[in-house]
């Protein structure tokens, strides 16, 4: 039978959000329903709130979460009643052409949960990447829900839903980081910070992180980061090659997305070097570069849709390597918050304060 619970709804372009009654359905085939036990509070969701992505209002707002399954539908065998989860927003269709040339972690027609949440009054909201976690229970496509450890902290593990996946997938599965490589992250900020974690684990020997605020800068650090760059302080690219030996980094991650980080990201790469764009431009952006300086320091572009994740494969195994001590999640969840505090993340985050707010439902 269906549920009403409390969620976080934005109804209008730039309104604050609110706390709402959410009617929840009972799972459809392929379907589960699952008892979200924390959130992040994510960029995406701000982007949503700010008409950012559409107009589809009202928005169940919310995606980067980890939760138990407390239901289930007709014909789902990829989890049971009672597993510990993190939610993603690619589950993988199977068919598409992307799927059938073995690459499911570029799925073209990932699967969302069809039957929908609604408002008291029968309104359908629209579940944030096909997600809506800002809620004590939530439905979802079943494949989007992975199985992980239960012994991790859900706070911690519900990052990799969006943001950690998203910059450390940047540099090992975009960027293709390696052992002994030079790495430059712009932008320090959840994001960065998790591209600069990634980079260490592959085995980078060098890590420069960039950013405005030495606040972030020092949170690079203990992400892993070798060096830092202010760049109020001077031009970065120059700052780049000097600690590179005047060559540039052989992978720079644009953690921020913007056509000025992208420019310094092209320019203070090493030649055949890789440039990843991580960082979410909005749609009035627009680049100009030389096209023979395109052609002639070749090596790759790239951009990075959800770090190129594939989450049956890559949840697990960072969740073991959290366990493990070998990665540290915790250090990216800054707060621990309730739905009634969303609004006041959104302006923390907005202004730099902190990594990750969490909701803990």
């Amino acid at each position: 039978m269906s549920k009403s619970v409390r969620g976080v709804v934005a109804r209008a372009k730039g309104a604050p959000v609110s706390i709402e009654t959410i009617v929840v359905p009972d799972p459809g085939p392929g379907e589960a329903r699952v008892k979200v036990q924390a959130c992040g509070v994510c960029h995406t969701d701000l982007h949503y709130r700010e008409g950012g992505i559409g107009d589809d209002y009202p928005y169940l707002l919310g995606h980067e979460a980890a939760g138990i399954v407390e239901s289930v539908g007709e014909g789902v065998t990829e989890v049971a009643v009672g597993d510990f989860v993190i939610l993603n927003w690619r589950a993988v269709c199977g068919d598409c052409r992307a799927c059938r040339r073995g690459r499911p972690q570029y799925c073209f027609a990932t699967h969302n949960a069809t039957r929908k949440m609604t408002l008291e009054d029968g309104t359908e909201l629209s579940p944030a990447l096909g997600i809506g976690a800002f809620a004590e229970l939530t439905l979802v496509a079943a494949g989007q829900c992975t199985k992980v450890d239960p012994e991790a902290d859900p706070a911690a593990a519900g990052l990799l839903g969006c943001g950690v996946m998203a910059g450390l997938g940047a540099a090992v599965n975009t960027g293709n980081v390696g052992r002994g490589d030079t790495v430059a992250v712009i932008g320090c900020g959840g994001v960065g910070d998790a591209a600069v974690a990634g980079a260490r684990l592959a085995g980078a020997a060098r890590v420069i992180a960039v950013d405005l605020d030495d606040r972030k800068l020092e949170w690079a650090r203990r992400a892993g980061a070798t060096h830092t760059v202010n760049s109020t302080s001077g031009d970065p690219v120059e700052a780049i090659r000097e600690l590179t030996g005047g060559f540039g980094a052989d992978v720079v991650i644009d953690a921020v997305g913007r056509p000025e980080t992208y420019k310094q990201a092209f320019y203070a790469r090493d030649l055949a070097g890789t440039v990843v764009l991580v960082g979410v431009p909005t749609p009035d952006m627009t680049l100009e570069l030389p096209l023979l300086d395109v052609f002639g320091r070749g090596g790759a572009l790239k951009s990075s849709w959800y770090g190129d994740c594939l989450p049956s494969r890559d949840f697990p195994m960072l969740i073991d390597l959290y366990r493990q001590g070998r990665f540290d999640l915790d250090a990216f969840v800054s707060e621990r918050i309730t739905l009634a505090d969303v609004e006041a993340a959104f302006e923390k985050m907005h202004h730099g304060d902190v990594l990750r707010s969490v909701v803990i439902l």
